[in-house]
């Protein structure tokens, strides 16, 4: 019987494929330091060639978009509650605020990613700003449906209303660098009682 070795981190890398070690290094580095990270900086980081990169991606803008689509589902699932979790519709809206100021606590959270690449792009039709317009979409549906299940008085202003306390509450994470220590919580809490959620 043979015994085998863990691969070596660079050899474990090397077996990456090339689209997502790219991927996964834009991801970060656009989130770190900001969607205007250099081709040679995102190539470096990703262990790749810019001829690689081109192989696979027209532009870094369509790096862009798809690195901040893969990441996308990952961050939804860090702050929506579960498919199948048996909570009240009360209770999963709150799940994402609770979820929110969790992440806040997090010296790595640095806000909405959504938010953030649209903000600095401050261009509607850039392919990232469409993927980040689409997943906020989605928050939105989320706190629409479960505000309808709810018998909110009326569900659309409400999963509005949420998504901007949702925002609001991310850039303020950015901005002071600091958890939100209940702001995000108790502002969710009042606007469900006062669209007539218990």
């Amino acid at each position: 019987m043979t015994s085998s070795t863990p691969a070596s981190p660079a050899a474990a890398a090397a077996a990456t494929p090339t689209r997502e070690r790219l991927l996964d290094a834009a991801a970060v580095l656009f989130y770190q330091e900001g969607v205007h990270v250099g081709i040679e900086a995102l190539c470096r980081a990703a262990g790749v060639s810019k001829r690689s990169m081109y192989q696979l991606f027209a532009s870094k803008d369509d790096v862009l978009a798809a690195s901040l689509d893969r990441a996308g589902s990952d961050y939804l699932s860090q702050v929506l509650p579960a498919p199948g979790t048996d909570l009240p519709p009360r209770d999963r809206i709150m799940y994402v605020f609770d979820r929110l100021e969790s992440l806040s606590t997090s010296p790595e959270y640095l806000g909405c990613p959504f938010l953030a690449t649209a903000f600095e792009l401050k261009k509607p039709e850039h392919p990232a700003s469409v993927v980040a317009r689409r997943y906020k979409d989605a928050l939105t549906d989320f706190f629409r449906e479960e505000a309808r299940r709810g018998g909110a008085h009326d569900p659309d202003l409400l999963a509005r209303q949420l998504t901007v306390v949702f925002d609001g509450s991310s850039a303020r994470v950015a901005a002071q660098a600091q958890s939100l220590g209940g702001l995000a919580t108790g502002t969710a809490a009042a606007l469900l009682d006062t669209a007539g959620m218990d």
